[in-house]
């Protein structure tokens, strides 16, 4: 018999043995509870994410509307010659 037949009877084995292990009382309430409250901190993670990117956008936005900087800057010129 190959080593994987061997390992899948002893598992067979385990797994029709008696006694089953107890499980604990309210344990499938209680993973229930626990993964709505993982998938809530997700969604709000997700939503804050998503604010911060909107509010990154619009300050964005602000900035280039105000700061033109698609413009060339305008030409310096040279102070007035004095003392000549």
């Amino acid at each position: 018999m190959s080593g994987t037949g061997r390992r899948q009877d002893e598992v067979r084995r385990m797994l029709e043995a008696r006694p089953q292990p107890r499980v604990p009382a309210g344990l499938a309430a209680r993973a229930a509870e626990r993964g709505g409250r993982l998938l809530r901190r997700r969604r709000a993670l997700r939503r804050l994410g998503l604010l911060a990117l909107i509010a990154g956008v619009v300050v964005f936005t602000v900035w280039a509307v105000v700061a033109q900087p698609w413009q060339a800057p305008p030409a310096g010129t040279t102070p007035p010659l004095e003392g000549w």
